[in-house]
């Protein structure tokens, strides 16, 4: 190799040679050998210019991500003076026998057809720096929190590094200008929204073959917050504050009330279905895991308060109808016995003024009596019965205080739920996106790589 920059060391000159005639001298085989690198020590400048981001959904951790990979480095041998004829000389056909970086890509996903890179340019300046272009489309399978989702950035990182040269041979290095990673005027997104990227070397994130040139690449993303609250959080909120109307409505209007219940439930529950069958499957809880449960819960919980209220309300009567009726009984019965028993007084009367001197009269005072004794027993059952303690002879009826309203508690309950469950509800959403949307998103494991690397 020694030998072959000794010889090199002349510049040949051109004068009127075509740009095909001088690459055909410079890259002859007696003088260049492509297998053989520049110098003892290349270093290759690189920049990514990206053309193209997508993702086949909002919801999705696979990112496409087309660009232009930059590589240049100084070739002594390929120094040449034309007289200043050309400004570079156009290589592509001569691609094969040029010396170029043996570069891969550490990724986590895949390249999309066609799997072999395209070569774009190869331009050969006359000072011997080698400008060499490539195109590539590769799939990534992101990084994102899905604790937070939809409000997580996701995070997709690839590495460059050198496969047969170790760092002393061949270095690879982030060219200054443009920068590591730029974005070109014609940035095409497609349901994918860049926000930071970051250059540097490899750690062990990255590489693990040790003392080898690397550089890597992170791509942070965000997703489209409208899309998810015209199609998560804006029917949710509109779902769960349309069945607090049955609050409003009379506890009498039970199909209208019934029905708000039910129609709300199965609108959630298939809103919500359609949205998660495209979201991965975790067993952690999520914010959307919340988001769909407290909804559920404040939706089936008004459901609860219309079948409570309907059941007080029509259970009992005004008043204590049971205490009622047991009164308005024994006083029926008493006044029956009373009567009855006065219609035997008069007959016993009628009786011994027409037998005064019939010994039996006596035995007629003496029947009177327990009649009238009776009479005494039943009406202090009566009281007893309707006593507070009547409820140890009378396990099976409910104790109720006489001016205690049934109905009343009914209507309470509605207009308390009026307040309660709306405001329960405005204070969970508050504290929801403050929480998930504002705070959370701000921290270090929303931005940068986790210690796990590429595993979701």
């Amino acid at each position: 190799m020694a030998q072959q920059q000794i010889n090199t060391t002349e510049i040949p000159r051109f004068e009127t040679e075509t740009d095909k005639q001088i690459l055909d001298k410079i890259l002859d085989r007696k003088r260049y050998d492509s297998r053989v690198r520049p110098s003892n020590k290349t270093d290759v400048n690189v920049t990514v210019l990206i053309l193209s981001l997508s993702s086949p959904d909002e919801s999705s951790l696979k990112y496409e991500v087309e660009f232009l990979l930059h590589q240049s480095w100084d070739d002594p041998r390929l120094r040449y003076d034309d007289v200043g004829r050309y400004r570079y000389l156009n290589g592509m056909s001569h691609q094969e026998r040029v010396w170029t970086p043996d570069i891969y890509f550490i990724k986590h996903g895949e390249f999309k057809a066609p799997l072999a890179q395209m070569h774009m340019a190869l331009k050969i300046f006359n000072n011997g720096s080698v400008r060499y272009i490539t195109r590539r489309n590769m799939i990534l399978n992101c990084q994102g929190n899905l604790q937070i989702f939809p409000f997580d950035n996701p995070k997709c990182p690839f590495a460059i590094e050198s496969v047969s040269h170790e760092t002393y041979e061949l270095e690879l290095k982030w060219e200054r200008e443009p920068g590591g990673v730029s974005g070109a005027t014609s940035l095409r997104y497609h349901n994918a929204y860049l926000v930071q990227n970051k250059t540097g070397k490899c750690d062990s994130h990255h590489t693990w073959r040790g003392n080898y040139s690397c550089l890597r690449v992170l791509l942070v993303f965000t997703r489209d917050k409208i899309f998810y609250f015209s199609t998560v959080f804006g029917p949710g909120v509109v779902l769960v504050t349309s069945s607090f109307i049955s609050f409003w409505l009379d506890i009498n209007a039970v199909p209208a009330r019934v029905m708000i219940g039910v129609t709300t439930m199965l609108n959630f529950c298939t809103t919500t279905n359609s949205f998660r069958s495209t979201l991965p499957v975790v067993s952690n809880l999520t914010a959307m895991n919340l988001w769909d449960g407290v909804c559920m819960f404040f939706i089936y919980a008004s459901m609860l308060e219309f079948i409570i209220v309907n059941y007080l309300y029509r259970k009992y009567p005004h008043r204590s109808g049971a205490a009622a009726a047991s009164s308005s009984a024994a006083t029926t019965a008493t006044d029956r016995g009373r009567w009855c028993g006065n219609f035997e007084i008069q007959q016993a009367s009628v009786l011994k003024d027409n037998n005064s001197n019939d010994p039996g009269g006596i035995s007629v005072d003496h029947s009177q009596q327990r009649r009238r004794e009776e009479e005494d027993e039943a009406d202090r059952r009566a009281a007893a019965a309707l006593s507070i303690f009547g409820w140890l002879k009378r396990p099976q009826q409910a104790i109720l205080p006489p001016n205690y309203n049934r109905q009343r508690l009914s209507k309470n309950i509605d207009k308390v739920s009026k307040i309660l469950f709306p405001l329960s509800f405005g204070l969970f959403v508050a504290g929801y996106f403050l929480t998930y949307a504002v705070i959370k998103p701000t921290h270090s494991e929303n931005w940068e790589l986790l210690s796990n690397g590429y595993t979701n």
